[in-house]
C-alpha cells in the first residue's frame, strides 16, 4: 500500500503542522513516510502545501504530481490542486473558504465548512488544520484518530503542550462531522 496526500492552503493555516502530524501518525503505524513542504517566500498569506506519502514498503518518490487524498483549505488551493487528485481519489474542501463546485466526475468530493466549525465549536479558526485531519481519518480509513492523537503529542512543541487537548477536540470534531453527499 502506498497512499499520497497533499494538504494545501495559505500561510498561517497550519498546513505544514497538519502534514507533520499526519506523517508522524503514519510512522507510529510503522509505515515508511515522506513529508515534503512547499511554500512561498512571503509565508503568512502566501501559498503553502505539503505532500505526505505513506507506504508499507519503500516510498516510490518524495514529491508527487498527483495524490489519492487532497485537503484544500482555501479557494486558491482548490483551483490549483483539483486537477492533481488521482482518478478515484478524494478532495476534502473547506467550503468556508472555497466554493462548492464539482469540476471533475472521476473523483470524490467532500465539502465541509471547516473554518466555520473551528470557530463555532472550538472558538478558534487556527484549529481548522487539525479538524481537517479528523475528516481525512474518517474518509480515508487509513489512520485512526487515536494514532493522530499520539502524533499530536509527538509533534506539538513543549511550549504549546497546553493546546493538545483542544487539538484532540478538533480531531474528534472533524471525524464526527456528518459528511453529507454533495
Amino acid at each position: 500500500m502506498e497512499k499520497d496526500f497533499i494538504i494545501a492552503g495559505f500561510g498561517g493555516q497550519g498546513v505544514l503542522l497538519a502534514g507533520e502530524v499526519l506523517a508522524n501518525g503514519f510512522m507510529l503505524d510503522n509505515k515508511n513516510v515522506t513529508w515534503y513542504p512547499s511554500y512561498g517566500a512571503e509565508m503568512r498569506g502566501g501559498t503553502v502545501n505539503c505532500t505526505v506519502v505513506a507506504a508499507d514498503d519503500e516510498v516510490s518518490a518524495v514529491q508527487k504530481s498527483s495524490a489519492d487524498f487532497i485537503i484544500v483549505l482555501n479557494q486558491a488551493s482548490f483551483d490549483k490542486f483539483t486537477s492533481k487528485v488521482k482518478k478515484g481519489g478524494t478532495i476534502i474542501v473547506n467550503s468556508s473558504l472555497a466554493k462548492i463546485q464539482k469540476l471533475r466526475n472521476d473523483i470524490n468530493y467532500v465539502f465541509a465548512p471547516i473554518t466555520e466549525l473551528a470557530q463555532e465549536k472550538l472558538g478558534n479558526i487556527k484549529m481548522s488544520n487539525i479538524l481537517a485531519l479528523g475528516i481525512v481519518s474518517k474518509v480515508s480509513k487509513l489512520i485512526s484518530i487515536q494514532t493522530l492523537e499520539k502524533a499530536l503529542d509527538n509533534v506539538i512543541p513543549p511550549h504549546k503542550r497546553n493546546l493538545i487537548p483542544k487539538n484532540i477536540e478538533a480531531l474528534k470534531l472533524g471525524y464526527e462531522y456528518d459528511l453529507l453527499p454533495v
